[in-house]
């Protein structure tokens, strides 16, 4: 039983509209070419004239475009594809090695305290020291009336606005 003729299926070119995104089957929908000659094809006059009141398709549910852009429709069509997972892999950086890095991870917590206390310690103790430092050349600068150049007293408000 040949069907001959019959048994391949048309082919049909369709186009897409340049404002709602749907197919446009030949011999359907109207032209718009414009001044700087690219060419516009809509599938009916809606999309034609809405296309000239410059209305955006993303904000009307209508199109495909509001579609696409809102994921409507789409659960069918897309299965979640699979990520590749990015595997933590630990390196020792500049100033601690990888050994030093697992020690203190495996460190407990108290001795952890007691050696942030200590380094707090020894901060304080550096910044006592400077300003300690500070007060000492501060005392030598001073001249021998004994008190420091104050500044110039401030000339008196003369007034302006708000009198």
């Amino acid at each position: 039983e040949y069907m001959g003729f019959f048994e391949a299926s048309m082919v049909v070119k369709t186009e897409v509209c340049a404002f709602s995104g749907l197919k446009v089957y030949p011999g359907k929908g109207s032209r718009f070419v414009r001044v700087d000659s690219r060419m516009f094809l809509f599938i009916d006059a809606k999309c034609a004239a809405s296309y000239h009141m410059k209305r955006n398709p993303r904000k009307l549910c209508w199109t495909q475009f509001y579609r696409k852009l809102h994921k409507k429709g789409a659960q069918e069509e897309s299965s979640k594809r699979r990520k590749n997972r990015s595997v933590k892999i630990q390196r020792g950086f500049v100033g601690a090695s990888l050994d030093i890095i697992k020690a203190k991870r495996t460190q407990k917590p108290e001795d952890r305290a007691a050696a942030r206390d200590a380094a707090i310690k020894d901060a304080k103790a550096k910044s006592k020291a400077v300003a300690e430092k500070k007060k000492a050349e501060a005392k030598k600068a001073v001249p021998k009336g004994g008190k420091s150049a104050a500044p110039a007293p401030k000339a008196p408000n003369r007034g302006g606005k708000g009198r």
